[in-house]
């Protein structure tokens, strides 16, 4: 049976895993993601009870129960590399004895939802509507790092995105990884909610086109994927987190998947900074949906 030493699964003096703070009994086999860590007040708002609330870092956790299922929100930050750090710990509370340090000998499958915010890339992805990321693209690295990369990513997707963007090699290599299949199912028929092709960005400013004072490396980088075009699928939104999600996910044994308010469209140029109602109306669908 695997062990795993102290300085591979940090523990804390009280039982809890290392960033989450959270104790193996305090997560719910159901768990609803966001970036920030207020979002988690407010979909704890809905909760018919509380269990337990905990606070570290950008990590903020709250555990009740809706409509009689127990579910934990949890906030994971911004970008691949909180979420990196989310599922390994989450996986640990669910499938590692903390006390013997050990693999559990049955495996417990988790449930996970984000929801997020993003940037609409194509005209029919409307301010205000909800899109799926029902394939994930990652400009990150976070899945190369673990053995298994090929047996999950879309190679002939992968390939046909470096080739239409002209892809520079010194931004590392896209993988493309799909959600579980059976959550994205969930929202079929709910209107106004797209599937769609996300593109996880590794950061916000130029890595997803935006110009302030630096130049562009390629100033016509969104231009490119705007047109991208395989087997009748286009890009539809960028977001920072969808690609970690669905592979370390896939990789893991768990079923996840994101779900995105649109807040902006850079196409049309258009945002809303009051979008705290469609998250809203979001959260509430997600919570009938996990």
């Amino acid at each position: 049976m695997k062990h795993f030493p102290e300085s591979e699964l940090i523990i804390n003096a009280d039982g809890s895993i290392f960033h989450l703070h959270l104790r193996p009994e305090q997560l719910a086999d159901k768990v609803l993601l966001v970036g920030d860590p207020e979002r988690v007040n407010m979909v704890a708002s809905f909760f018919d009870s509380i269990e337990c609330d905990v606070t570290n870092r950008e990590f903020h956790a709250i555990t009740g129960t809706y409509k009689g299922k127990r579910i934990t929100t949890l906030s994971h930050g911004i970008g691949t590399d909180n979420i990196d750090i989310v599922m390994n710990e989450l996986d640990a509370l669910a499938n590692i004895d903390l006390k013997t340090r050990t693999e559990k000998p049955e495996f417990k499958q988790l449930t996970l939802i984000r929801v997020g915010t993003s940037g609409g890339l194509q005209p029919f992805l409307k301010v205000g509507s909800y899109c799926i990321a029902e394939k994930s693209i990652g400009l990150d690295s976070v899945l190369s790092y673990y053995k298994g990369r090929d047996d999950i990513s879309e190679r002939d997707f992968e390939e046909a995105f470096m080739s239409q963007i002209g892809w520079n090699p010194r931004w590392g290599t896209p993988y493309i990884v799909s959600a579980n299949p059976e959550l994205v199912a969930r929202f079929d028929g709910e209107e106004n909610v797209t599937k769609g092709v996300t593109i996880s960005a590794v950061g916000f400013y130029a890595p997803q086109g935006r110009e302030l004072r630096l130049s562009l490396a390629d100033p016509n980088i969104n231009q490119k994927i705007e047109a991208f075009d395989h087997n009748g699928r286009c890009i539809t939104n960028y977001e920072m987190e969808s690609s970690a999600l669905a592979a370390l996910s896939k990789l893991m044994g768990h079923k996840a998947m994101t779900i995105c308010a649109i807040i902006a469209n850079r196409l049309a140029k258009e945002a809303s900074s009051n979008y705290k109602t469609s998250i809203s109306d979001l959260i509430k669908m997600v919570l009938e949906k996990i």
